[in-house]
């Protein structure tokens, strides 16, 4: 064989794939037909951030008088905007480049590639044989089968990037993590926003108390939120271009000038060999594999967008991981994948972070539970930040200080999850966040406050009682 692994796609499943199997001195081929980076680096998490950096700014600009301030303003050129999204993604790219992997001891093709044989995979002209293939090919954007989609010049995740002029009128479909962080975006850049979602509620996953915050804060905004409302057909003519919706029985008709589709995206699984090779699917498009990993066909692995049912970059990077020493050491060793622990972060403002169990998924499942809550309008730090809004929720056994999940909603919430994923994944419970040292004034003091509610309402209160007698007998 002419290599250990050969893998495609230099997306981040793939470059975490290809960089461990190389420092485990293995050799190892990477394939990418065009960008090095994929989604995350040039269309997805990157830019995506980038432009909510300067909408962040945009936003605290116009709200300078809760700060204190008499007066300011802010100008910009959206194309200018844009392009400073582009310069973000150069200045990334080295992390990901084919230099970069080159010198880790990776060869790295430009090309197509395409499974011949469970133990070839073709690039251009070249056949390159290999004991185990990894699949990392990620995702695209899903188009959905709307009547007069098609005949107009939509946007997507992939295409919005290239856009140098401002929508004065922006329809977004889809109310998952992607729709909601560009809708916010474009509204705090200046675009009218009309957000259209077919669910009861924007992002579906967490609980009603925690889009209620995001709810109002879009409203606030001035976005135009629609749920439980159905996009029927796109129509075009002299007056211009429009949206039919459905709600409720009812259709109106949404004006637009640009129309951004964000309602998920599907695995590429298309043009690479893998169906007639006899690597399986699942129900919903993506490549099955079992805890290792592993296909339907033993030596083919996949990880990644293509196959995790979590399209999120750091899992992307998580299941690579064990591809990579399972490919490389398994019948002798295998490792099986842990997903007991799954974080997840959607960035608009409030942020909102996840991990483990909500109060949907804990009624769903029928375990029983006790919430924590603390409101972070009574937090120091996001006082003095002017960010006082927002909710820490922590879900526990009756009794018990054990995290079966925490949701985050409020500034920063991202940043403030780690510790409480740390705790489940090492099992600490709440009285070990509580007797852990946080420094004043910081957002992480919320994590000890909640854990300080659970605590109030768990306190001894017999022992309580017999201490009040003893202070009082000491007293006299």
């Amino acid at each position: 064989m002419d290599y250990n692994i050969v893998v495609i796609g230099g997306g981040s499943a793939g470059l975490v794939s290809a960089y461990i199997a190389a420092a485990l001195k293995a050799r190892v081929a990477l394939i990418e037909r065009h960008r090095m980076g994929g989604d995350c680096l040039n269309t997805g998490c990157v830019p995506s951030k980038a432009l909510i950096r300067t909408a962040s700014l945009v936003s605290m600009v116009r709200r300078h008088k809760a700060f204190g301030l008499r007066s300011a303003t802010v100008e910009f050129d959206f194309a200018e905007v844009m392009e400073r999204v582009q310069r973000v993604i150069r200045k990334i790219e080295p992390h990901d480049s084919v230099e970069r992997y080159t010198s880790l001891g990776v060869e790295c093709f430009t090309g197509h590639g395409e499974i011949v044989s469970p133990h070839e995979v073709r690039v251009g002209d070249r056949t390159l044989t290999t004991k185990n293939i990894i699949v990392a090919t990620g995702a695209a954007p899903f188009i959905p089968p709307i009547s007069g989609l098609e005949a107009i010049d939509f946007l997507h995740t992939d295409n919005i990037w290239d856009i140098r002029e401002k929508p004065q009128r922006l329809v977004v479909l889809g109310g998952g993590p992607i729709g909601c962080e560009l809708a916010q975006c474009f509204q705090r850049l200046g675009s009218d926003v009309t957000q259209v979602e077919m669910a009861p509620q924007i992002l579906g996953r967490e609980d009603e108390e925690i889009i209620r915050l995001l709810t109002n804060r879009f409203t606030d905004e001035g976005i135009d939120l629609r749920v439980g409302t159905k996009a029927v057909e796109v129509e075009s003519g002299d007056s211009g271009t429009s949206l039919v919706v459905e709600e409720n029985g009812r259709r109106d008709t949404i004006q637009f000038d640009k129309i951004l589709v964000a309602v998920g995206r599907k695995p590429n699984t298309a043009g690479f060999g893998l169906e007639e090779v006899g690597v399986t699917f699942t129900s919903r498009g993506a490549v099955a594999t079992d805890a290792y990993g592993r296909t339907s066909m033993p030596n083919i692995f996949a990880c990644g967008d293509v196959a995790s049912p979590y399209q999120f970059t750091h899992m992307a990077a998580h299941g690579a991981w064990y591809c990579a020493v399972n490919a490389l050491f398994s019948p002798v060793k295998k490792f099986r994948e842990d997903l007991s622990v799954v974080p997840w972060c959607t960035y608009t403002d409030p942020e909102i972070a996840r991990v483990g169990l909500n109060e949907k998924d804990a009624r769903e499942r029928g375990i029983a539970y006790e919430v924590s809550r603390y409101d972070v309008d009574d937090l120091d730090r996001a006082i003095t930040d002017e960010e006082d809004y927002g909710i820490v929720k922590v879900l526990t056994p009756p009794g018990k200080d054990t995290i079966l999940g925490v949701t985050i909603c409020s500034y920063h919430a991202g940043d403030l999850l780690p510790e409480y994923i740390s705790a489940m994944k090492h099992g600490l419970g709440l009285n070990a966040i509580l007797n852990t040292i946080h420094v004043y004034p910081t957002m992480a003091e919320a994590n000890k406050f909640a854990a300080g509610v659970w605590k109030k309402a768990h306190a001894p209160q017999k022992v309580l009682a017999f201490l009040e007698w003893l202070h009082r007998f000491r007293r006299g």
